[in-house]
């Protein structure tokens, strides 16, 4: 499915009625970068990602317990604490490629976080789905070779995400909702920044985004692996 192109001229941020916030050095949140069409595309990009070759499916942490967050991969298959290219916790097949037009979107978004010029080439997307219990504990994005920026995507229902400091799980850290439509960047100095995200908020989210319930968040990683 061939949703947006380089030059297609919707890959120009949208200009939200909320300010843009730097949260600590190289951490930047873009509120409602993506407009309603970019969202209803990415809500059907999901689906479709979502049934497979590798389908979604809650991860499998070490000791057994499973993630309340479901996920299907792009490009790499990541299962804690590694990237292959088979989903060998699942059905040992190879994942869907990352899109073109997905990393167009992510260096369209990296350029205005941090200004234009970057040559960022991520080359795998960890697409999480959050239902109304969904949470994630403060984690680091370490399982990268590289320390490329990470850049996220939020649709569907509002979360309340706290990013905190490199050095451990406690404070300090900062609390603020992600917002259908709304980016996030973190690279540079606080590329392994202890993050997570507490709390989702049922029912937020706008219908004409396409997603009936829950929240989508897209994490588009540069791996460094060959």
């Amino acid at each position: 499915m061939t949703l947006f192109t380089p030059t297609n001229p919707e890959l120009t941020p949208t200009k939200p009625e909320r300010e843009r916030r730097t949260l600590a050095p190289g951490a930047i949140h873009l509120p409602g970068w993506l407009d309603t069409p970019h969202k209803r595309r990415l809500v059907e990009a999901f689906r479709e990602w979502s049934t497979g070759p590798v389908p979604i499916r809650a991860a499998s942490l070490p000791g057994g317990r499973h993630m309340s967050v479901h996920t299907v991969c792009l490009g790499w298959h990541w299962q804690p604490y590694r990237y292959t290219r088979t989903a060998d916790d699942v059905n040992g097949r190879p994942v869907l490629p990352l899109p073109a037009w997905l990393a167009d979107i992510g260096r369209a978004v990296l350029d205005d976080a941090y200004g234009p010029g970057s040559d960022y080439r991520p080359d795998t997307a960890l697409v999480n789905y959050y239902d109304a219990a969904a949470q994630l504990g403060m984690h680091q994005d370490k399982d990268e070779a590289v320390d490329e920026p990470v850049v996220s995507l939020s649709i569907g229902d509002t979360c309340r995400f706290r990013f905190g400091n490199v050095a451990d799980r406690g404070k300090p850290y900062t609390d603020v909702d992600l917002v259908s439509g709304d980016a996030f960047v973190f690279g540079r100095e606080s590329r392994f920044a202890y993050h997570g995200v507490p709390q989702v908020y049922p029912g937020t989210a706008a219908p004409e985004c396409g997603l009936d319930r829950g929240r989508i968040n897209i994490t588009m990683r540069v791996t460094g692996l060959d």
